[in-house]
């Protein structure tokens, strides 16, 4: 078995797109990957992987000796299309359709604009999960005409543009009107603003700034015509040629994209390769993560899982853990995914340290990849203690207010954990527990379908929780329940782990369910068995 690099589908896009660029006859002095964060709403889940995936390929090819950058590319120079969902101050915010965002006021009162307010909340949760990148703005590319040569190329080459993106898409627009947005000076719209003449002798545009269709309404214009200078901020390129002329300027080896981009992505690729005459970036599609009711997760519908909310939560390991699980598939997420999660990331820890064994080779080989990569290919030397997630939200849920931290170490004590009060990834996981307990009070673990007899033990158990055993007795009850329902005792701990953490094991089963609640434990049980 031919193991490429350190044995991933991050390995294997990574030596993909190092070839790609070799064929293009590239050097790799210096790999680039990019990605854009947008700046017109809330950054989501989705938002968050773009940058975390493109992050890890960089990663992939320094692991193979190359020198890599990660360029984090902020679309702050984008007009605001929608007011999200649950914005504040959001009728104020309806004038400002159309606007550049890092023109319109932070709604927040906390950043210079509402453009860097947006930006920066992604950053902040990439700087938080250890996700390094060389930030690069739209607005000050422009600013300092970093895109000039690339503008003078697209828009001299406007009737060749234009064919292109009708052959590709079957969009006239281009046909008629060039592949520019100009701000207009009058009103500060650019998505009202119809650019129909190129100066390049003045370094600018004419523009039109005329009603226009945006979404499904109309945006108003102001009548106004003017000259734009396009070696300034005072206007930019429209998607449809802009990643093309960013990828070239920057020089980007790879960028992956969503599937709702690829028409914008095919044009650019054609337009960087017969236009601007360089070879395109390696690509990789994927799917788009969806919301628990089927919907694409979304800035403007106001479904957005920030990564700041599963910060709250859960750890930046289990949000990794999410992004690089796989590449490509559609994936429902939710909230609710975290403690799987969570525990899912021990379970790759223990693999990692050999204290779980996995018999299939080729699987064990893909999970420690997978830990190390989620680890930004910086593992820690020892195992840390490991806690399920599940156990501390219940341990929470029964602790007194007044002091939480130190009934959970008492707690865990007896349960047989670590002592070591200042473990720092135990304390952060008290306080994830803390917060789930705080907004949603338990985990719904799923639910399970039990053969008659597993039904007929827990029957037989309910009783004996019911009366307030001690843990050893409980303990030696489900062996002795199991045992007379023809269960195998293993089978029937397996399952009680499973009704009551999610998980196949555990800590010492009767121990647990005394400090958890007997008669909760028992009320759960009871409930299960009568479906």
């Amino acid at each position: 078995m031919k193991i490429i690099g350190r044995g991933s589908w991050i390995d294997k896009l990574a030596m993909d797109a190092l070839a790609y660029k070799k064929r293009m006859g590239e050097k790799t002095e210096l790999f680039r990957t990019e990605s854009g964060l947008g700046a017109s709403g809330f950054p989501h889940i989705g938002s968050f992987s773009d940058a975390a995936r493109s992050f890890i390929i960089k990663l992939a090819v320094e692991d193979v000796g190359h020198k890599s950058e990660f360029i984090a590319y902020s679309d702050d120079m984008d007009g605001l299309r929608k007011v999200p969902a649950g914005m504040p101050n959001a009728d104020e915010l309806k004038k400002y359709i159309g606007v550049p965002v890092t023109d319109i006021p932070d709604p927040f009162n906390c950043h210079e604009s509402y453009g860097i307010h947006m930006s920066s909340m992604l950053i902040d949760a990439l700087d938080i999960c250890g996700v390094e990148f060389t930030s690069v703005s739209a607005r000050e590319m422009y600013k300092k005409g970093a895109f000039t040569k690339q503008i003078e190329l697209i828009l001299a080459n406007a009737e060749k543009v234009g064919d292109i993106v009708k052959d590709l898409t079957g969009q006239e627009k281009y046909t008629e009107v060039l592949p520019y947005y100009a701000v207009c000076e009058n009103c500060g719209k650019m998505y009202t603003t119809k650019v129909t003449e190129f100066h390049p002798e003045t370094h600018s545009v004419f523009y039109t700034c005329t009603d226009s269709p945006l979404r499904d309404e109309i945006i108003k214009g102001c009548d106004h015509q003017g000259f734009a200078d396009y070696t300034k901020d005072q206007g930019k390129l429209n998607w449809k040629v802009e990643f093309a002329a960013r990828w070239d300027a920057l020089g980007v080896d790879f960028e992956a994209y969503g599937k709702d981009i690829h028409d914008s992505v095919v044009v650019n690729d054609q337009i960087q390769r017969e236009i601007l005459q360089t070879a395109p970036p390696y690509h990789e599609r994927y799917e788009m993560f969806l919301d628990k009711g089927g919907t694409k997760i979304s800035k403007s519908l106001g479904n957005v899982l920030t990564p700041q909310v599963w910060l709250r939560y859960g750890s930046c390991k289990s949000l990794m853990l999410l992004m690089l699980k796989r590449f490509q598939g559609t994936r429902s997420v939710g909230i609710e995914d975290i403690p799987k999660l969570m525990d899912e990331y021990d379970y790759l820890e223990d693999i990692y340290f050999g204290v779980r064994k996995e018999k299939n080779e080729a699987k064990r080989i893909k999970n420690i990849a997978l830990y190390e990569y989620t680890n930004l290919l910086k593992s820690p030397e020892t195992r840390p203690e490991h806690v399920s997630y599940n156990i501390l939200i219940n341990l929470v849920s029964v602790a007194p207010e007044t002091a939480i931290d130190k009934f959970l170490m008492a707690k865990l004590e007896e349960l047989g954990y670590s002592k070591d009060g200042n473990n720092k990834g135990l304390k952060e996981r008290f306080q994830f527990a803390k917060n789930w307990v705080e907004d949603f009070k338990e985990i719904e673990v799923e639910p399970v379908e039990l053969s008659i007899n597993e039904k007929n033990a827990i029957k037989d158990l309910i009783p004996i929780l019911e009366e307030n055993k001690s843990g050893e007795v409980i303990q030696q009850a489900i062996f002795e329940v199991a045992r007379n329902n023809s269960l195998k005792p293993r089978n029937f701990f397996r399952l009680l782990y499973h009704i009551l953490l999610g998980t196949d094991s555990g800590p010492k089963l009767g121990p647990y369910i005394t400090i958890a609640g007997a008669k909760k434990v028992a009320k759960r049980l009871f409930f299960l068995s009568a479906l």
